[in-house]
């Protein structure tokens, strides 16, 4: 009798646990939710209303008014120009590096183990910090890379502070910083390829130039969209790079979403205008990402069915 009331507390204890763990484990994303849903919902709310700290008296309601404006909004299509200018500089030129140094280093040595930890080092410096490093090596006066140029007779280079040249200097920087991330993940893609296929289109003497248009390019496309996804969301929403070099300057050339978000609501107090701006940058985020997931999910497919 005394082992029976004994066991009956652990007993009942025990699927109570049970019920109380799926809980407990889904409280941290939970909490992340809430973190998002928050400041998304905030921002929402702002972007309906007229609302600028300099004049909080005329604050009110305008629902989709700041939206409609920004179609007759000579300075929204500019950042729209200017952003989608900036993502696919950057993305299309570290896609191009990035695959040419994963091909490079393919093969496993201690060499090429090597350089690929070296390589990554530009991508643990924070890109802020990144920046504030480029700009002192572009300065026109000191610089070492203004003095690099000029051993080929190119003076006087603006670098950043010129707007015919300051996106060239950001996309400089950006590729600089997040080529390896996109080398690392292309270089585990081509690692993880079978080598079946290329031994028998060796054995066959196949040319190379076919070997990779027709047998690695196509086994490689997941791992190349997955990267592509992934910097194309991080690159439009570039902020720290580009005002950490120029502010969005000179004048309105780098005025880019994060940016213009960020300069309408600290200086002009413009509220409003700054939460439609980040509500239109996540709607394109948004539709960015949902089309890379399906060619991704299509890509996938494919590749299960040819094996």
């Amino acid at each position: 009798m005394s082992d029976t009331t004994h066991s009956t507390p652990a007993a009942v204890s025990g699927p109570r646990s049970a019920r109380l763990l799926p809980y407990l484990l889904s409280l941290p994303a939970l909490l992340v939710c809430v973190g998002i849903l928050v400041p998304f919902v905030t921002a929402a709310y702002y972007s309906l209303q007229r609302y600028k700290l300099s004049m909080p008296q005329r604050r009110g309601f305008i629902w989709f008014d700041q939206y409609w404006n920004f179609f007759n909004d000579a300075d929204f299509w500019h950042t729209v120009y200017v952003s989608m200018l900036y993502t696919v500089s950057t993305v299309g030129v570290e896609l191009l590096l990035g695959l040419g140094i994963a091909l490079l280093l393919r093969e496993r040595s201690k060499v090429n183990n090597a350089a690929s930890v070296a390589l990554l080092l530009p991508l643990m410096t924070a890109p802020a910090i990144a920046a504030l490093m480029w700009k002192l090596m572009t300065n026109p006066g000191f610089g070492v890379l203004s003095w690099v140029i000029s051993l080929f007779g190119v003076t006087d280079f603006k670098w950043a502070s010129a707007p015919s040249s300051a996106m060239f200097t950001v996309v400089l920087v950006d590729v600089w910083v997040y080529t390896p991330f996109i080398m690392i993940l292309l270089l585990a893609g081509l690692r993880s390829l079978p080598t079946q296929p290329f031994e028998a289109a060796k054995l066959d003497g196949v040319p190379a130039h076919f070997v990779f248009f027709r047998i690695t390019l196509p086994m490689l496309m997941p791992y190349m969209v997955t990267a592509t996804l992934f910097r194309l969301l991080d690159s439009i929403q570039q902020f720290d790079i580009v005002y950490a070099m120029t502010q969005g300057g000179p004048g309105d050339s780098l005025l880019l979403f994060q940016v213009s978000a960020y300069l309408d609501f600290f200086q002009y107090t413009n509220v409003g205008r700054s939460a439609a701006l980040m509500m239109i940058l996540w709607a394109i985020t948004y539709a960015l990402s949902n089309v890379f997931i399906k060619q991704w999910l299509k890509l996938r497919e494919r590749t299960h069915g040819a094996h």
